[in-house]
């Protein structure tokens, strides 16, 4: 018999995934020679070698090709195990891995783990913060018990729960305080800062503003919300961003805050989890409390 463990083979993903053994190891918390050595007893037990080890890339073999769906089988098969065991415990839920968007994570997430751990004392909380194609691809792995997204994301494996809609107010220079708030067709013709490709935020501020990601943007795009808000301070264009955003991005920036008339630019923030999680519901009270903490926050327009 083939002897390996799970974790050679979440190692063995992880290095499939980024094609670069040290993002692995930092991706999986270990140092990268530990990573490298469980790798090679993976090879060794299997008598194959899994990778093409390369200057700058590794790349998986021919056989490696071939193990990798049954290596995320197994993984997916475990990690369903271990939600059944959780899930027929009862109510208590004793760990919770849970994804948010980097346009929700700054802002909301100190009310809903206050929330959480207040509800659940004892709870092994792990937050994990990216954009909502990795979140929904973790979840689909089962890397993820649940995410808070902007909604819809329209994924048939998953389930949807709205929480709260939320304003997406307008960032202009402060010495642009006095002037008429453009309408959309105006803000369409303006120097609008955007969010870098892959952000869920960024589209929806191009379908707000009638405009096609496909246009050229030089020198218009950043990285986080922070950024776009110090560029309009800047004076370099104006930006869109979520209302809860408000007292943290504008507070050092030389920025006025404008809401745009009819019709109303906003998302729907919500939670999403797997259909066939075993701890649906436990994970529909989470989403219970995400919503008291969103309900807490204060308006700010």
């Amino acid at each position: 018999m083939i002897n390996f463990t799970l974790k050679q083979l979440r190692y063995f993903e992880a290095v499939a995934r980024q094609e670069h053994f040290g993002r692995a190891a930092e991706m999986c918390a270990i140092s990268q020679p530990a990573l490298s050595a469980q790798i090679a007893a993976l090879e060794g037990a299997l008598g194959q070698q899994l990778f093409e080890r390369g200057a700058r890339q590794v790349r998986l073999t021919l056989f490696g090709e071939k193990f990798a769906p049954h290596a995320k089988d197994i993984l997916r098969q475990a990690e369903a195990l271990s939600d059944m065991a959780r899930g027929s415990g009862g109510p208590a839920l004793d760990r919770l891995r849970i994804g948010v968007i980097p346009t929700i994570a700054p802002y909301l997430l100190p009310s809903i783990i206050g929330q959480i751990t207040a509800a659940h004392p004892d709870i092994d909380l792990m937050v994990r913060e990216t954009m909502t194609h990795k979140l929904i691809e973790e979840l689909g792995d089962g890397k993820l018990d649940c995410a808070i997204v902007a909604l819809p994301v329209s994924e048939a494996a998953l389930t949807e729960v709205a929480l709260f809609d939320e304003a997406m107010v307008l960032v202009r220079p402060a010495g642009d305080a006095d002037r008429p708030v453009p309408d959309m067709n105006t803000l369409s013709q303006m120097k609008l800062l955007l969010l870098e490709e892959g952000h869920c935020f960024r589209d929806q501020a191009l379908s707000f503003c009638s405009l096609r990601n496909s246009l050229p943007r030089e020198g218009l795009d950043g990285s986080s919300l922070t950024t776009l808000v110090q560029m309009v301070g800047a004076g370099i264009g104006v930006t869109l961003i979520p209302e809860m955003a408000i007292p943290v991005e504008t507070r050092s920036a030389a920025v006025s805050i404008a809401q745009m008339g009819a019709p109303h630019p906003k998302r729907t923030v919500g939670m999403i989890w797997r259909k066939t999680s075993v701890l649906s519901k436990q994970l529909g009270d989470i989403a219970e409390l995400v919503r008291k903490a969103a309900a807490q926050r204060p308006a700010f327009l």
